[in-house]
């Protein structure tokens, strides 16, 4: 019996995926080559670099508000332990007993990690900042120098950044189902596993069944034996 799942037996979904990704391929490809001939392949390749530094440099820019938001929120955290020290100070500041030196303890050690952690991202923050800075400074330097190219090539750039982001889609759509079929893959080897070891079990009690009423038999004959012997073979007399 063949227990091997396939992906596109589990879920017909992928099936189509795989499908709708493979033609979306072809047409993308089909249509950047006709956009790509009427616009001309000169202007396209001098303004590439342009689109290439834009798109490093709207990445970095990406980067550089994930860093601003982890610094507000170390920000947040190293406020409020610093609110908690001077709470827990000021509950009992003359008698010191083990409970409330370990909650200020505690407390304490709270205000040191979030430091930590503020002193790392605003150093994040910043590195982040001078890369972007320094990717857009390359985009303006770009712009200007190729501003004739740049302008007659936007449609072709434009066109293969939406079909991208249209297969990126159908990737990431493929990959979750992929995802979840692995689950339930993995749940299926757990339920044979289950399974199996519930029939070796059920086989091993039918065999202890029958092997138990041989051995007593085994015992009574023996035992008929003895008392004939000892009778000497004599029946009733």
């Amino acid at each position: 019996m063949d227990f091997h799942l396939h992906d596109d037996h589990l879920d017909p979904r992928i099936s189509r995926a795989n499908t709708t990704f493979r033609l979306l391929l072809t047409r993308t490809s089909a249509e950047l080559e006709a956009l790509g001939k009427r616009i001309g392949s000169a202007a396209i390749e001098k303004a590439r670099p342009f689109y290439e530094s834009l798109a490093v440099a709207q990445d970095a820019h990406r980067s550089c508000l994930r860093a601003a938001a982890q610094f507000q929120r170390a920000n947040g955290i190293h406020s409020q332990a610093k609110a908690l020290v001077k709470q827990t100070e000021l509950r009992n500041p003359k008698v010191l007993d083990n409970a409330w030196q370990e909650v200020l303890n505690h407390a304490t050690m709270k205000v040191m990690e979030a430091e930590e952690m503020k002193k790392s991202s605003e150093a994040e923050h910043r590195l982040r900042a001078e890369d972007f800075v320094k990717t857009e400074r390359v985009v303006h330097e770009l712009e200007k120098r190729l501003n004739r190219e740049i302008l007659k090539s936007r449609p072709y750039f434009d066109l293969k950044d939406q079909l991208n982001a249209d297969l990126q889609s159908v990737k990431t759509e493929i990959e979750n189902l992929q995802s979840s079929i692995g689950g339930a893959k993995k749940t299926y080897s757990e339920a044979l596993k289950r399974l199996e070891a519930i029939s070796e079990e059920i086989h091993e009690r039918r065999n202890a069944c029958v092997r138990t009423p041989g051995v007593g038999a085994e015992h009574h004959s023996s035992s008929s034996f003895s008392s004939f012997a000892s009778s000497g073979g004599r029946g009733d007399e």
